[in-house]
Parts: C-alpha cells; structure tokens; sequence
C-alpha cells in the first residue's frame, strides 16, 4: 500500500499520458506546488470516467460525466488545489463530488476529506471508486453542497466545484480561523471568476480574485426541479 492507501496495481494505468499531463498542463502554466503534482500523477483520472470516456481522461478540457456535470480540467484542479495552500493535517470540505476525481486527489494532499454531492447516482459511483482504490481517510455524502456539511465543521479548506450567484455563507462560517474557501462566483457561465476567501476571525473575512471560469452551477437542494 502507498501513502493514503492507494493500491499500488492501480498507479500504472496510463502513466505516460498522466505524466504528459503534469508536465505539460500544469507545470508549463506555472503549477508548481510539488505536493499538488506528484498527487495528481499518482491518481489514475481514467478511473474516473466511464470506460467509453477514457480516452478523453487527460485532454486538456472538462469531460462530460452523468447528470449533466463534468470533470474538471486537469488544470483547474490544480490550479484550485494550489490555490488552496494545503497542509498535510488539514481536514478539508470538497462541495460537489462528481465523479470523485478532486475527492481522490485531496485524499492524497490532507489528513481527512469530507465530500458533498446532492446527485445520488455520481455519488455511488463515486463512493464505489474511493472503495476500490481504498481511500482510508475520505468521507462522503449525498447532500446540498451549498450548505456545507456543519456536523463536521470547522474546516481547513473548502473547494467547490460549482458556481454560485455570490459566496455562500454557510461555506464561508465553516471555515476555521485561517481556513482557505475556494469558490467560483457568477450567475453567468461567460462572467464566473475564481474567488478566494480567507477567514481572518469569528466575523472577519478577506476576499480576492484569482481568475475567469467557467463551471456549471451551484444549486442548492431546495431550488433543484424534482429527480434532479
């Protein structure tokens, strides 16, 4: 077993591709952080995608998965990874788990990871993913990932993988003192940007922006059409 108990059978798995994405997707646009990288060379990105899809598992863009959602781009995990400024004995809140992929690399990156998703199906297939690649230290949820997981609050980091109409609130006081949010902000998929919110007290944050983006949208559970 591996550090975070991975499988070592699993770490093979389209290693030339996995390493041309480090190289060429994330070092060359200035990802430098070597704890993010290495994490990211070690997860196999293909498994988690269906098998028709994983081809597409170390392209340069956002992948379809069910329910409408996507897999990030390589980059912008990282990017948000990076951003986050991890520690390895930070317990950290990922909101909106989709196909578990961000799941699995934090799980390599911090002590314990928390993840949120309010799509069922993602979520057991998700959960079927951490199992088979025997991830200890991850704990996951069916959920409003707007709201946050406030049983086991506070949190170092929280990464969120959906855009809401301004910072939520709930995100922001489950962070700890120092606790890092990472969250993109818009109503519109053409004026998202990548926000970064400290939490500096008990009623003090700082906010700043870090980029353009586009993801799909946050929802909270009591706005979501039923079945969804």
């Amino acid at each position: 077993m591996t550090k975070r108990g991975y499988a070592l059978n699993f770490l093979p798995l389209r290693a030339e591709e996995r390493q041309a994405m480090v190289n060429e997707q994330l070092k060359q646009r200035g990802i430098c952080n070597p704890r993010v990288l290495d994490a990211m060379l070690a997860v196999p990105r293909e498994l988690f995608l269906e098998p028709e899809q994983q081809s597409a598992a170390y392209l340069d863009r956002p992948v379809a998965i069910e329910c409408q959602q996507t897999i990030s781009q390589p980059y912008m995990v990282g990017f948000m990874l990076e951003a986050a400024r991890l520690q390895a004995e930070d317990r950290v809140l990922d909101v909106g788990t989709g196909s578990g992929y961000a799941a699995a690399v934090l799980s390599r990156l911090v002590q314990k990871v928390f993840t949120v998703e309010r799509h069922a199906e993602l979520a057991a297939r998700a959960e079927q993913r951490f199992r088979g690649l025997q991830l200890a230290n991850l704990t996951s949820c069916v959920a409003d990932g707007s709201a946050g997981w406030a049983e086991h609050a506070p949190f170092d980091a929280i990464l969120v993988a959906a855009a809401a109409p301004q910072v939520p609130d709930a995100l922001r006081r489950q962070l700890a003192l120092g606790g890092r949010l990472i969250v993109p902000v818009g109503s519109e998929p053409d004026n998202q940007k990548l926000v970064r919110v400290w939490r500096l007290g008990p009623e003090t944050w700082d906010q700043e922006t870090l980029c353009s983006v586009r993801f799909v949208p946050l929802i909270p559970a009591a706005a979501a059409p039923a079945g969804s």
